[in-house]
């Protein structure tokens, strides 16, 4: 199971055009092909946070200006999840045609299960699309820290199931490479969606766990995990055991919205039975001692 991450659509200082988004998905895809020569089955799992804020953008502004209905935020999460399996399907089959290897992807637009009373409905955190200079009047919006506004946040849940992960596993198996839980699915509560956004890493994991993979790869922007992060003493870690990686998580060592996610994720795979989990660039795949690996 592969995690990618954001800068495997957008990069810093670009505006997210089609043509740049093709681009950073095939040169990410084009680092996956060391486990492929391999021969590793794999599945990816991907973030859509830009993508879901302009989607509410467009739908705010298709309804203000030609009156036409906004959806819900479930259902930006699923045009964005079949958007973006689209540029993944894209650049894959031109690397593999470029590569000659002989795989076939296959993208499934995925639901997510999570329970509604999860205490993440009553205190809604995750911040999502636009600023606005004046507090609107209906929602639950929250005053930026850095000045640039109101933005509106929603819950956060933890994932407890995936629609047709049996699916997932089967097509695995029988050597497609497969994308899915994309943004970390869509939340739903007994198949209904709801307004959320679940992590991604969190999504992937489960999924890994539930298909029964052996490893799981987090891709980000740095090539491992460090500790005392941009500070003179910043320490890169190569390996890491789930109990320091909690210990580390207590000290404050990795920031929310950054690694901590990340290293949550990896934990809740490796104690539910995956062999490890490795946080790197996606440049180093190629690297067989690459990026910090959790273990039991």
């Amino acid at each position: 199971m592969i995690a990618f991450g954001g800068n495997a659509l957008l990069r810093a200082g670009q505006q997210g055009t089609f043509p740049e988004q093709l681009e950073n998905v095939e040169r990410t895809c084009e680092n996956l092909v060391p486990l492929l020569e391999k021969g590793y089955n794999i599945v990816i799992g991907h973030g859509n946070g830009p993508q879901v804020g302009n989607g509410l953008l467009r739908h705010q502004a298709g309804q203000k200006e030609y009156g036409l209905p906004a959806q819900p935020m479930d259902f930006c999460g699923a045009e964005t999840q079949g958007s973006i399996a689209y540029l993944i399907e894209s650049g894959m089959d031109r690397v593999l045609a470029r590569r000659g290897l002989e795989r076939k992807v296959v993208s499934l637009v995925t639901r997510v299960e999570v329970k509604a009373d999860d205490p993440a409905f009553q205190n809604p955190t995750k911040p999502v699309g636009p600023y606005y200079k004046e507090k609107p009047a209906e929602g639950c919006f929250r005053e930026d820290p850095k000045g640039r506004g109101w933005r509106k946040v929603v819950a956060s849940p933890l994932p407890v199931g995936i629609r047709n992960v049996e699916l997932v596993g089967r097509l695995a198996r029988e050597g497609y490479i497969v994308v899915t839980v994309g943004g970390g699915g869509i939340p739903v509560v007994n198949g209904r969606g709801v307004e959320a956004v679940i992590d991604k890493d969190l999504a992937s994991a489960l999924c890994a766990n539930q298909i029964g993979a052996d490893e799981f790869y987090i891709l980000t922007d740095v090539p491992k995990v460090y500790i005392n992060f941009r500070k003179e003493n910043e320490q890169a870690l190569d390996v890491l055991t789930v109990d320091q990686a909690r210990q580390y998580l207590a000290e404050g060592q990795f920031a929310e919205g950054s690694m901590a996610p990340k290293v949550r994720a990896a934990i809740l795979f490796v104690q539910n039975g995956g062999k490890q989990c490795i946080i790197t660039e996606a440049g180093e795949l190629g690297n067989p001692s690459c990026g910090t690996r959790i273990i039991q």
